[in-house]
Order: structure tokens, then sequence, then C-alpha cells
């Protein structure tokens, strides 16, 4: 069954199930397809006739990424077209607790760390960096550079500590250590801008790679040379990839083909399912924790 919250004049970037509230999911959206105009955060909740409104902040520029904290639950964090990253708090119904600012450039990407013990934001920027932040936002730890292109995604690793994954528009995968500010390992996954990636959770050496040349590609770091499988069938840019929380070979991505494909990269023939009730771009991808076979997606398409 899908249930549909339609948020009239805004388009949705990014979406992301809370990790402590099955029901729950937030959401990133700009106007204008984030080239002019004011941004949105959304939080929804799913009931059992539908989708409701539990939360909504505006901001100055647009939104493009939300990532909710690992250790808090009613906290989360988004970035912004004019640079910023903004932490938000469902109790604080005004403004956020804080803001960042020293990306140059828009932030596109934000992921709040995973692994126990540990409780660090990353960001991702078109000024070509990634930084690593405390959970207060206070400053930057570190910046790191590589990158040769616009940054579009930045992934904690859901096993090793201190370590991230970065997509990029130079072509490049990137794997980074923290501790010591260092890139450990480019990838030149594909021959087009990447998008997005992400790593699976069931093996800390395979990482999966959404690109403008319409392919997923899935790589074990241990030998890089060629990818595990490439995965083929969308028709435009996949926005968004997303490894599946219960299956090991499973994940999912999306397209501004307007659909959401299902893949088991281990299979010969690995197109397990498309779904095509969208009417525009599909950028946008979350699997529910709490909930097997329930994902969440947002598009672009306005409503009047």
């Amino acid at each position: 069954m899908m249930k549909v919250f339609r948020c009239p004049a805004r388009h949705g970037y990014a979406v992301e199930v809370s990790p402590f509230i099955p029901n729950r999911v937030a959401c990133a959206a700009s106007q204008h397809y984030g080239i002019a105009g004011r941004g949105s955060l959304l939080v929804l909740e799913e009931t059992e006739t539908g989708v409701s409104l539990v939360r909504s902040w505006q901001w100055g520029d647009g939104l493009f990424d939300v990532s909710w904290s690992e250790a808090n639950e009613h906290v989360l964090v988004a970035g912004g077209g004019d640079g910023s990253l903004q932490l938000w708090d469902t109790a604080n119904h005004n403004a956020p607790l804080r803001v960042a600012k020293e990306h140059t450039q828009e932030v596109y990407s934000v992921d709040w760390s995973q692994t126990r013990g540990e409780n660090l934001i990353v960001s991702g920027s078109w000024d070509q960096t990634a930084k690593v932040w405390d959970p207060a936002l206070s400053q930057s730890l570190t910046t790191l550079r590589g990158h040769e292109g616009v940054i579009y995604s930045t992934i904690w690793s859901p096993h090793i500590p201190g370590c991230f994954a970065s997509a990029s528009g130079d072509g490049t995968l990137r794997i980074w250590d923290v501790k010591s500010a260092a890139c450990r390992l480019a990838v030149p996954a594909h021959k087009a801008e990447i998008l997005n990636c992400d790593w699976c959770k069931y093996d800390q050496n395979i990482v999966a790679t959404g690109s403008v040349d319409c392919s997923v590609c899935v790589w074990d770091l241990r030998n890089v040379r060629q990818p595990v499988n490439q995965l083929l069938g969308h028709t435009y840019a996949i926005r968004r990839v997303k490894f599946s929380p219960f299956s090991k070979t499973t994940l999912a991505s999306c397209s501004y083909d307007f659909t959401v494909r299902f893949w088991d990269y281990s299979r010969n023939q690995p197109l397990l399912d498309t779904v095509e009730h969208h009417s525009e771009f599909v950028c946008g991808l979350d699997f529910n924790l709490h909930i097997p076979h329930q994902v969440t997606h947002t598009h672009t398409h306005t409503h009047p």
C-alpha cells in the first residue's frame, strides 16, 4: 500500500526514516529545484490512513539532505544551499539549535555516524570538500580535500569507526580515514558524475555507487579493478542508492527516469522489481529499519 504526503511548491531532495520511531520520516525540500527560493524541513508520521505533518521549518535557502541523530530521537541535521548545516530539534518549533557555515558552496550531503561510541557528522559540498563535525556543530574537526569535482554524497561506514565514503562529480569514489585526515582509497568508479554511494550493512568491503551514466556499480574495496556487478536498467541519471538493512545483497536505486528499482547484485539477472508510480524525478530513498520491505521515497513533483 502506498501512502502519499504532498507539499505544494516544494521539491523533495532527501528522505530518512527515524532510527528510533518506526513511523517517523524527515524530508529535506526546496523551491524551484533548489536553484532559487527557500527550503523546508519536514517531519512526517505515517498513520493508519495516510501521512501527517508533525513539524515543519522554513530556511532561507534550499535544503538538499537530512540525517537523524543516532543518539537523540528529537535531533536532526540538514544541509543547505547557502553552505550551512543546521541542527534542528523537533521539540523546538521556531529556530535551529545551531547553524554552522564553513562551506563556501551548497552542502549537498550530511550523515550522522552509526558506529558505537562515535557521534560525528560528515558533510559534503559543491566546494569539493568534506568536513567532519562534532554533534554540536561548534566547528568542524577536520576538512578533507582531494576530490576534483562537486561532492554529492558522503556516508559513514556502519562498520569501521572514523571511516566514510564520498562520491563526486569527478567520477571517483573515495574512502577516507578521519583520524589521519587522509584518503585511503580512490576508485575511478564511473566515467561520469557519481551522484550517490552507500555501504552494505552486512559487509564492510562492499559499497555501491549510482551515476549519471544510468548504472549502479557494486564494488568490493579489496579489489577495485572492476565492479562486482554493474546494474543496468535505469534510463536517466541515478540520484540515490541504498542497501537493504535486512538482506545482504539487496539494494534499491531511484532515478531521474521517475522510477525506483530493487536489485539483488548476487544474481546474474539482478533486477527484482521496478516501481513506476512517480510522475517526476525521484531524488530521495530510504529503507525503514524497523519494518521489513517498507521503503520511503520522495520526488520533485509539485502539486497545486
